[in-house]
């Protein structure tokens, strides 16, 4: 699939890299799968659609196409011929050589489907003022595309409605001609009548619920995938400041999603039949519908006063339940050392704060729904007496029959429920609002792959680094982490940065990995710009140690080979011999199929190091990025990774970030930073010296 998306790019004049299109993906076993081309096509601008056709229908008109085949293969047709039988095909495994094969041969390997894919229509910043979105709101878009659905919903509620007028005519008329003429016969037709009616209505009632839960299921598909993968590919410099917070504002969507999922919803469907329950009210008689009228303007006046209210109290829950979130994910993340410190009391008086001030709002906001709901009910009574209190006069004044009494009556019901539906709606109106305004900031927010641009091409880095006047700050800093830095690194050079604590050393390679963008200056990998390379296909170049390694919950070959498809257990091997991991692996009873727990919490912190010098290795990328490498390693393990490192580094490019002197026999050039600048740029052997003769200060 992944070979015919590119040959599909290339004929469209699309640029798309492999590791580009499958960055983030949910993947089956490191292959893209039919049910997720239609997310890896947009990424190079093309729509795409699974369609099952015979090859006689196929539309050649929106060719080249997809076909899937048997046995879990594809491939590109671009062209058909039903004359001669033939058809022109672009088989992945052969690159770009286009063939001619009979429409037999493809037949007999077709699976029945394959997928249209065409370019999108690019707007640039002339359309619209720049402002328009090809792609619409991340929400409404895909809502819309389950139109059909909902059309369905509101095409049974509509019959549902007409025949709710059954019942009433039912009772009025056998009140009215059957019981004063003792018609029996006439009761049994209109009884069978009825129960036809009843039947239809209970299967349209059962399909609109089924429609409603089915669209629902539909847009939570694909809603949520859309929101975890904005989250995946959001810029560092957007992340939270809190983890827990914005995990509880990512698990507001399921207030968004019990709004639109709920049978309550189709009330807001229900609600123009008041109109015509009213008039057939009125035309039993024109006075019955005074009280239904006052019945529905107080409950929906209520309504309207109580809402302002409520959105002021969802919103401050909102936050509550975020902070509150955020306070049990940092305590279970630090359990340990709130246990050491002894700040259980303080975290335990934080959380009883939060749950309290949560309590009270929630009480409230409680209050105020059920003030809606139990006065829409209380109003429905009153209107019902009301209605019977007036109908009596009215069939004492010769103006009603008694069947129409009991008519209007039960249509008043039918119409006044719609309305306490209605009102009792707001509390997840305003739950699913403050939901989607928080979404909507996420949604918006900046990431590593922005609409409609495309990124260079560089499958192969020969390891070339320079920083060109580059200053970066983190977000919220008060300081610069690097002020005005300047430095090459040449291909295959194994160079040392050192520096005190917070001096930038480790934001050095964070950039070097386009985790950040600076602030101003210039990053080149091999003399391009880093901002024009795609960050999947950047990183894939480099193996990257980082100071403080945390795991994924998973076996221990989870986390070696964890964004590396198709990797052969003879690497694996090979990459722990070289981390000093072969020992430990060897005789463990699991060896590889270990647990390694939640961040690695069932392994030491210098095993969790050895396990991410593993992980770079494997890569046999040619740049190596090692940030403190053996800070958690004792002697032994620190000399054997120091003499791999001699050998597996041969070619590579080796940015090498340590306290540790012992590992500095591993580069040729050292570069000091302190304060965010750079203090010093040389060999070695003369930085070293420079060093110990105090010739290098820190930075003004």
């Amino acid at each position: 699939m992944l070979g015919c998306l590119l040959i599909l790019c290339r004929l469209h004049e699309r640029k798309l890299t492999s590791d580009a299109a499958l960055a983030g993906l949910p993947l089956v076993d490191g292959i893209l799968t039919p049910s997720v081309f239609h997310r890896a096509a947009r990424r190079a601008g093309l729509t795409s659609r699974v369609s099952d056709h015979q090859l006689s229908d196929i539309n050649a008109s929106l060719l080249p196409a997809v076909l899937l085949l048997n046995n879990n293969s594809a491939c590109v047709v671009t062209s058909l011929n039903q004359e001669q039988n033939t058809a022109r095909v672009i088989w992945p495994d052969l690159a770009d050589a286009e063939v001619t094969v009979s429409l037999d041969t493809i037949t007999q390997q077709y699976s029945g489907s394959l997928i249209y894919a065409q370019p999108e229509f690019h707007f640039d910043e002339r359309a619209s003022g720049g402002s328009f979105r090809a792609r619409g709101h991340w929400f409404w878009s895909v809502i819309k595309q389950n139109r059909a659905l909902y059309r369905d919903i509101i095409f049974a509620a509509v019959m549902i409605n007409l025949l709710a007028v059954t019942m009433p005519l039912f009772v009025m008329n056998v009140y009215d001609r059957v019981v004063p003429n003792h018609a029996t016969h006439t009761l049994w037709v209109l009884a069978a009548g009825v129960f036809v009616v009843l039947c239809a209505d209970l299967g349209l009632r059962l399909m609109r619920g089924w429609f409603v839960d089915m669209g629902a299921n539909r847009a939570d598909i694909r809603l949520s995938a859309a929101i975890m993968e904005q989250i995946l590919s959001m810029r560092l410099s957007e992340r939270p400041a809190s983890a827990g917070s914005f995990a509880s504002n990512v698990q507001s969507f399921e207030s968004i999603r019990s709004f639109i999922g709920s049978v309550t919803l189709v009330a807001l469907v229900d609600l123009p039949f008041i109109f015509l329950f009213c008039a057939i009210i009125a035309l039993i008689n024109w006075l019955l519908v005074i009280p239904i009228i006052i019945g529905a303007l107080a409950v929906l006046i209520y309504a309207v006063i109580a809402q302002r209210r409520m959105q002021r109290l969802s919103e401050k829950m909102m936050q509550a339940s975020a902070m509150r979130n955020a306070t049990l994910v940092e305590c279970l993340s630090n359990l340990e050392t709130i246990k050491v410190t002894g700040a259980a009391s303080k975290m335990q008086g934080t959380w009883e704060s939060t749950v309290l001030f949560l309590s009270k709002l929630t009480a409230r906001m409680r209050l105020l729904a059920s003030s809606v709901s139990n006065g829409a009910i209380w109003t429905q009574h009153v209107v019902a007496v009301s209605l019977i209190i007036l109908g009596v006069y009215l069939i004492r004044e010769g103006q009603l029959t008694q069947g129409g009494l009991i008519a209007a009556y039960l249509l008043s019901s039918r119409a006044m429920g719609p309305v306490g539906h209605a009102a009792s709606l707001l509390s997840q109106y305003h739950h699913a609002v403050a939901a989607m305004n928080t979404l909507n900031r996420i949604m918006a927010s900046p990431t590593e792959r922005p609409e409609g641009r495309h990124r260079l091409n560089r499958p192969i880095l020969r390891g070339e680094i320079e920083f060109r006047q580059v200053s970066f700050s983190y977000p919220n800093a008060e300081k610069q982490a690097l002020n005005d830095i300047s430095f090459k690194i040449n291909a295959g050079e194994h160079v040392a940065i050192l520096g005190r604590n917070g001096s930038g050393k480790s934001t050095v390679e964070r950039l070097i990995l386009g985790l950040y963008e600076p602030d101003a200056g210039t990053i080149l990998i091999d003399g391009v710009d880093i901002r024009q390379l795609d960050p999947a296909e950047l990183r894939r170049g480099m193996g990257y140690v980082p100071q403080d390694v945390s795991l994924f919950y998973g076996t221990l070959r989870d986390n070696l080979v964890m964004g590396i498809s198709q990797v052969d257990d003879a690497r694996i091997v090979h990459a722990t011999n070289q981390s000093g991991l072969a020992d430990f692996v060897d005789t463990h009873p699991s060896g590889f199929d270990m647990q390694v727990g939640e961040r690695g919490e069932l392994l030491s912190g210098g095993q969790r190091q050895s396990v991410a010098i593993a992980r770079a290795l494997i890569k046999e990328s040619p740049i190596l990025l090692l940030d403190e490498p053996t800070g958690s390693l004792d002697q032994r393990n620190e000399q054997q990774i120091k003499h791999s490192l001699q050998h597996s580094s041969h070619g590579r490019t080796l940015v090498l970030v340590t306290h540790r002197s012992a590992l500095l026999s591993l580069v040729d050039r050292i570069i000091v930073v302190d304060n965010g600048q750079l203090v010093a740029n040389g060999p070695k052997e003369e930085v070293l010296e420079a060093l110990r003769q105090g010739k290098i200060g820190s930075a003004a």
